[in-house]
């Protein structure tokens, strides 16, 4: 079984930082892209930042220069490190993975669009 599991959340105060994690458990071949995304109450899941496998990174542009996403290949994890937070950074953060070979009863199987369980960020003014 492949799980997302996601660590790092918290409340902080404007200007200051967080660091986000997120590891893929299970029986893990490779990752695709992975990325985070973000629902603030009353509002779509949005895009906040993706990286490849190669390690190439896209951001929302209302993230661009403050938040630093990263990977870690050899232990199937994303980080997003977020700095000068600002309240309307406020949401729960989901970790996603667009697609994944994992091993199944030995035999390779793919998993698309898999999401983690959401971690929740609250930057107080």
């Amino acid at each position: 079984q492949v799980q997302l599991v996601e660590s790092g959340g918290g409340l902080v105060q404007a200007g200051g930082s967080l660091r986000l994690s997120c590891a893929a458990s299970g029986r893990i071949f490779s990752i695709n892209a992975m990325g985070w995304y973000r629902q603030a109450p009353g509002k779509q899941r949005e895009l906040v930042a993706t990286i490849t496998g190669g390690h190439n990174p896209d951001y929302a542009d209302s993230v661009k220069g403050r938040f630093t996403i990263s990977r870690d290949n050899a232990n199937h994890a994303v980080y997003l490190h977020m700095n000068s937070l600002k309240p309307e950074d406020t949401a729960v953060y989901y970790c996603n993975v667009d697609h994944l070979l994992y091993y199944k009863d030995s035999k390779l199987d793919h998993k698309y669009d898999d999401w983690g369980q959401g971690t929740q960020v609250t930057v107080s003014s």
